[in-house]
């Protein structure tokens, strides 16, 4: 066991846990934060995607020892509000469907649009390609991103 005062959301949080448990085990289980979700356990399905440091990682796969000085965003942390504008174009296009795999596609794409306000569809089903829902609402997802580029570019 090892001590890691972590920033989780813009807190300082410690926790107390092994230096491999991943950082998805270290939120829901000993800090609640239980938006993200757990899918694969693999790093294959986004499900548990989450900002570390601004860039989108699994957090599956990712230890608590690798988290360092780094900031985590979980999707409790992308908005006090949920007005994101990733949230807003959401609800927009009725994304959701059983919502399982939300937290994780809209945290994927919240990064993603950071870097790239502008995508176009091809850099949009690229970046998204590893995001797994399955309810299929994938035309949903891209023009949910389309319009919160716009928003934010607005």
């Amino acid at each position: 066991m090892a001590d890691y005062n972590l920033n989780i959301n813009g807190k300082s949080q410690q926790v107390q846990v092994d230096p491999t448990t991943p950082i998805l085990w270290v939120l829901r289980d000993h800090l609640k934060l239980v938006g993200t979700k757990y899918g694969c356990g693999i790093a294959q399905c986004g499900s548990c995607t989450v900002h570390l440091g601004g860039v989108a990682v699994r957090s599956c796969s990712v230890p608590v020892s690798a988290v360092g000085s780094q900031e985590i965003t979980t999707i409790e942390g992308l908005s006090e509000n949920g007005d994101h504008p990733v949230q807003k174009a959401w609800l927009e296009h009725d994304v959701y469907q059983c919502g399982y795999c939300q937290a994780g596609q809209i945290m994927q794409a919240s990064a993603f649009l950071n870097n790239n306000p502008n995508p176009s569809d091809e850099e949009i089903d690229a970046v998204m390609d590893g995001n797994i829902c399955r309810c299929g609402t994938y035309t949903r997802i891209k023009k949910a991103i389309k319009t919160a580029a716009n928003l934010k570019n607005a």
